[in-house]
Order: C-alpha cells, then sequence, then structure tokens
C-alpha cells in the first residue's frame, strides 16, 4: 500500500484552539467583536506596540494600505515581478500603475540595486515582497524610500515571525501587510492583518475597512468616503490567537526542517538551492529551482507518483495575459523568468517529521536520477 501524499504544507491548529472556535460559534458573536479586537491588540504586541488592524485577507491590507497613502490615478508604484500577482492587481485596483524591477537572483527579492533607475516623477510609493519568508533589505530598502520621499507597503505576506538584523518584521517600517491564508505560518484560515505607521489614523484605517462608515454615539451616522467590506471574524481570529501562541515554536520547527534539506539533499540533483538565512528567515517555503533542461510538468507529476505534493510559488507575473495587455512582455525581466520558470516549492510545515525529509529526498533522487 502506497503511503498518502504530503502535501507541501499542512496547518497545526491544536484543540485549545478548536474549543476556542466552538466558544466563539456559541456565543452567538461569530462576525467581528472581542476577538478580533483581542487578535489586533496580540498583533500589536508582536509588532512593538505599533497600532495592527485585522482584515478578511492580505489581498484587502494591500488595497487599503494604498488608499491610505493615498495613491490612484496617475502614480506609480514599484514592486517585484516575482509573487502572487494580488501584489500587482492592488495596484491596478486603486488606479495607479504597476512599473516592475527584476530580482536579484541570489535572494529572489526585488534588486535594490535596480529600483532607482525605474524611479520618476509619477513615483509615489515602493512595494517589496519578502518572498518565501526571507525579508528584503530594509535598510537600504528604507535608504532609498528616503532619498525618494516614498511611501513603503511592505508586502510581508510571507513573512511573519521573520525578522532583519534581530527586529521583527512588522515592528518597524512603514505599512508592512500579513497574510493569515491557510497556507501561512500564522493562519486564520483566511486573513490578514495591516500594520499602520504614525501618520495614518487607526479609525481611517478602520473606515476603510468597513464601507467608509462612521458612527456617532446618538446613533447616527456618515458615510464620506468609499469603503470595502474586509473585515475579519471572530471565528478566524479565534484561529489567530490559537496561532500567535504557537509562532515562534512553528518558526524553530520550519529553520530546523530546512536546515535538514540542506544537510540531506543529493548535491549531484543539481538543484539550485535558496539563500541559507537561518537568522532573519522564517521558511515559509523551500524553494530550490529545478535545473534548466528539467520539464517542470513531468517533474511534479512525477513526485506525485511518488506521494510528495509539489507547488509552483511563482510563474513571472507580467508574463500573464493581463499583464502581457498592460505592455509588459517576454524577456523584461530575465532573472524573474528564468527563476519562475524553474522554481518548485517542497514540503515544509511543523508537523513534517526528519523521516518526512528524507522521504522528500529519496524521491528527488529517484526522479532526477543524477
Amino acid at each position: 500500500m502506497s503511503a498518502p501524499l504530503l502535501p507541501i504544507t499542512r496547518p497545526s491548529i491544536d484543540e485549545e484552539t478548536i474549543a476556542a472556535v466552538c466558544a466563539v460559534l456559541r456565543s452567538g458573536w461569530i462576525t467581528s467583536g472581542p476577538k478580533v479586537q483581542a487578535f489586533e491588540a496580540a498583533l500589536a504586541d508582536l509588532c512593538g506596540g505599533r497600532p495592527v488592524r485585522a482584515f478578511n485577507s492580505g489581498t484587502a491590507t494591500l488595497e487599503v494600505a494604498l488608499r491610505l497613502a493615498g495613491i490612484g490615478a496617475g502614480d506609480e508604484v514599484i514592486t517585484t515581478p516575482l509573487t502572487w500577482v494580488a501584489t500587482a492587481n492592488v495596484i491596478l485596483e486603486v488606479g495607479a500603475t504597476p512599473v516592475l524591477v527584476d530580482i536579484d537572483p541570489a535572494t529572489r527579492n526585488i534588486d535594490l540595486e535596480r529600483i532607482e533607475a525605474a524611479i520618476t516623477p509619477r513615483t509615489r510609493a515602493l512595494m517589496p515582497v519578502d518572498l518565501a519568508g526571507l525579508p528584503v533589505d530594509r535598510d537600504r530598502l528604507y535608504a532609498i524610500a528616503g532619498r525618494h520621499r516614498l511611501r513603503v507597503v511592505e508586502d510581508a505576506a510571507q513573512s511573519i515571525g521573520a525578522s532583519w538584523n534581530g527586529k521583527a518584521i512588522g515592528s518597524s517600517g512603514d505599512f508592512v501587510s500579513f497574510s493569515f491564508h491557510a497556507n501561512k505560518n500564522l493562519t486564520t484560515c483566511e486573513g490578514g492583518a495591516l500594520v499602520l505607521p504614525a501618520d495614518i489614523d487607526p479609525a481611517l484605517c478602520e473606515r476603510r475597512r468597513l464601507q467608509g462608515v462612521q458612527r456617532f454615539a446618538d446613533g447616527s451616522m456618515d458615510v464620506d468616503l468609499l469603503g470595502g467590506k474586509f473585515n475579519l471574524t471572530d471565528v478566524a481570529a479565534a484561529v489567530g490567537l490559537g496561532q500567535l501562541r504557537h509562532l515562534d515554536e512553528f518558526t524553530a520547527r520550519r529553520r530546523a526542517l530546512a536546515r535538514l534539506y540542506f544537510e540531506r539533499l543529493d548535491p549531484a540533483l543539481a538543484l539550485e538551492l535558496p539563500p541559507a538565512d537561518f537568522a532573519n528567515c522564517n521558511w515559509h517555503m523551500f524553494q530550490p529551482l529545478l535545473p534548466a533542461a528539467c520539464d517542470r510538468g513531468a517533474f511534479i507529476a512525477a513526485m506525485r507518483q511518488q506521494g510528495i505534493g509539489v507547488g509552483v510559488h511563482y510563474p513571472a507575473l507580467h508574463l500573464f495575459s493581463l499583464y502581457r495587455g498592460l505592455g509588459f512582455r517576454a524577456g523584461q525581466f530575465p532573472h524573474a523568468e528564468s527563476v519562475g520558470a524553474r522554481t518548485v516549492t517542497l514540503p515544509l510545515f511543523p508537523a513534517m517529521s526528519e523521516a518526512d525529509v528524507d522521504r522528500v529526498c529519496r524521491a528527488l533522487r529517484a526522479v532526477l536520477k543524477p
């Protein structure tokens, strides 16, 4: 009998958290309420006391951050082509123009050396992405932003629990967006959070989050700006509170599993491994690059036959039809295109065992046959 499929990720949700969700369901208050407030307070503690507001997705936090920064039609926002397409989609959603800058092939994050050449008089913000939980160099990033008086919206969707030079991601900077999707290091099933800079009133963020409504003590209300329907539920917040209790443990386990991959992967397979950062990265994903001659589709199918799940995170987004229609073309960002065509995501999640890592390594040897 074949072993069950080892997925690329699986959330770890304990019985205490399940009981907390049941308690919320029994309480009669299942939409945004006391659990969301408690979750936001716990996230603020994690982020050095900065104000944090919870949302129903990380995508929503990026859109609201851009709107709070006053970015709209006629503006440009610089970001990377190697990310989930939501990063660029929200720029279009607010009416601005995404300007893409190729990646540094060593880190696979946006190439900070190339950013300034892409800045124009219309540039209003930088939106870096911490791919796979590896932080972009925050010192260099904010030096560039400061020189050009640009806002920064950190797409830290994958980097909760990561750090830069000993400081937790989210504890400093401008806008910082986290995702709590089911595959993230901390999940609320679906959800996200936005860390706010000092010049933004949290009440304004709350209005952007929920239809632009402003309520008054006498029961009256007003709407003077356009808001969305982006609030998190108490059910989801109960999951998030349970996850927060284990975040340090989850991060340590992910780092340990990543180390095992480095130790046990056969060098003869000619896989290009990710940067071996065990100080800053939270190891949201483990992503080697396949040899250029390897057929990725055939590889994924063969690994699945071995009982191993494999993902692709991410194709270069400028090659999607929507972005080709905006004038982007193949060959513009060769490093992102190369990584996007060769990247694969291997299983990595806290409940994995050392035997699971060995199982993946054996499957790789069987499929790639050096």
